[in-house]
């Protein structure tokens, strides 16, 4: 029998999976002459025999697996899956430090020792304190593993946040509504997700609430299930702040919480909720703690030299403390 059939294609931008001058979509084409096959917005509609629109569509189905996975399609890619059952397209990447394929099909893979350690924690671990300076890929890392997470089900959706407090400023002084002024807060996970997953489907997991990015005071009150959570610059929480957001922890949820204590914005002679939680729980059994240091600054050179600069003022500072106290 002969019919006509439609195909939608969701959370994915048509041209960016048909390629530059719908390349890749014309060479689809060429293995099916006997089908036509026409594509109008998120829309592919096939039209002859039904076994032949069968494979079709489940070829189809393969390559836009491929795409959200590794978010490329080349021509290379579709040869493969036609030639074979598919089943080697999509594990073309040995995988041994691949976190997660990101938009163009770049690899994000944990690039020192201790991010390795801290992927291998969050893999062994149901919650994971991820602590140490600027640019040693706390948060990236970590965005990366809840990106990966999703992409494998093991959760359901991915929620990121943070305390708006940052160097001082006030939410109040910011222009906008609510969203507008937290937004700046958050654009550090903004950015991570950009790199991971192409802009039109991230607009939809957000607007579904698939990826939810809240400030930590939303998060009150709630159970957090079947979600891969991340508390970015948890040291800037107070600790009854951090014990509210830990006991949110549902049955099947991953908690990964970063933090630099060398970067504390709260008023003066209030304890971080991050040393607080760290202290507390040092004996806990089932949290990981991985701490990351200069070594693991992948950012400008200039930044481990800025950041190792710092560490000395800071303990000079402290030394100093210590002898006037005791005067």
């Amino acid at each position: 029998m002969t019919g006509t059939r439609n195909i939608e294609i969701q959370g994915i931008n048509p041209a960016e999976l048909f390629g530059v001058n719908d390349a890749n979509f014309k060479h689809l084409k060429s293995f099916y002459p006997k089908l036509k096959v026409t594509a109008r917005g998120h829309v592919v509609s096939i039209s002859g025999e039904d076994e032949v629109m069968d494979e079709f569509e489940r070829k189809f189905n393969l390559i836009i697996q491929h795409f959200n996975q590794f978010n490329s399609l080349t021509e290379n890619n579709i040869d493969n899956l036609m030639l074979s059952d598919g089943g080697t397209l999509l594990s073309t990447d040995d995988g041994s430090e691949t976190i997660v394929h990101g938009n163009g099909g770049t690899k994000i893979k944990a690039r020192t020792v201790n991010q390795k350690k801290l992927v291998q924690a969050v893999n062994t671990h149901d919650m994971v304190f991820a602590v140490g300076p600027a640019g040693t890929g706390k948060t990236y890392t970590a965005v990366a593993l809840a990106v990966r997470a999703l992409k494998a089900k093991e959760v359901k959706r991915i929620v990121l946040t943070r305390p708006a407090v940052e160097a001082g400023e006030n939410l109040g002084f910011l222009p906008g509504d609510l969203k507008e002024k937290l937004d700046p807060y958050l654009m550090p996970l903004y950015d991570a997700l950009r790199d991971m997953i192409p802009a039109e489907k991230l607009g939809d997991m957000i607007e579904f609430g698939i990826i939810e990015i809240a400030p930590l005071a939303f998060m009150r009150g709630r159970t957090l299930d079947k979600a891969f959570v991340i508390l970015d610059e948890a040291q800037n929480t107070t600790s009854m702040q951090m014990k509210m957001f830990l006991t949110r922890m549902g049955m099947t949820a991953k908690f990964v919480i970063t933090g630099d204590m060398s970067q504390v914005d709260l008023p003066h002679r209030q304890r971080s909720g991050l040393s607080y939680a760290l202290d507390v729980l040092k004996d806990v059994e089932g949290i990981g703690v991985v701490r990351l240091g200069q070594s693991d600054v992948i950012r400008h050179s200039l930044v481990k030299r800025i950041v190792a600069a710092f560490d000395v003022a800071e303990a000079e500072e402290r030394k100093n403390e210590i002898k006037k106290s005791t005067k």
